[in-house]
C-alpha cells in the first residue's frame, strides 16, 4: 500500500499524534477538523455557523494541499456538541457543495477537543 501524509500550515497543526490527512491508493482520509484559526491556534469566536465555516476553511486548505477540492469528497462525519446545533451547521454545510452532496453521518457527542461546537472528518477520492 502506498501511504502519504498530507499537511499544510494553512490548517491547524495536529494537537496529538496524528496527521491532518493521509492519502492511500488515491483516497484521502482526513482527521477531524476543528474550528481552529491556524494563525492563532485558537477556536474562532462566534457560534455554530462561524465554527462550521472555519472547519470548512481548514478542510479546503488540506484538500488544496492534497491537490483535490470539495468535489472529491465522498463522505463526511459531523460531530456536534449538541444536536440543537444541527440546523445552523447544516445551513453552512449545504453552501459548501454544489451538485451531489457527499454521504454524511452526524452525531452529538459529550465533548469535543477545546470545547468546540463542531468537528468534521472527511473522506475524499481522486
Amino acid at each position: 500500500m502506498d501511504k502519504k501524509e498530507i499537511s499544510t500550515n494553512n490548517a491547524p497543526a495536529a494537537i496529538g499524534p496524528y496527521s491532518q490527512a493521509i492519502e492511500a491508493n488515491g483516497m484521502f482520509f482526513f482527521s477531524g477538523m476543528l474550528p481552529i484559526d491556524p494563525a492563532t491556534g485558537e477556536l474562532v469566536p462566534g457560534g455554530i455557523k462561524e465554527q462550521t465555516a472555519q472547519v470548512f476553511m481548514n478542510i479546503n486548505a488540506v484538500l488544496s494541499a492534497a491537490g483535490v477540492n470539495v468535489d472529491h469528497i465522498v463522505k463526511t462525519t459531523v460531530f456536534l456538541e449538541d444536536m440543537a446545533l444541527f440546523g445552523g451547521m447544516n445551513e453552512v454545510y449545504a453552501a459548501q457543495f454544489s451538485g451531489t452532496f457527499p454521504a454524511r453521518s452526524a452525531f452529538a457527542v459529550k465533548t469535543l477537543p477545546k470545547n468546540a461546537l463542531v468537528e468534521i472528518e472527511v473522506i475524499a477520492v481522486k
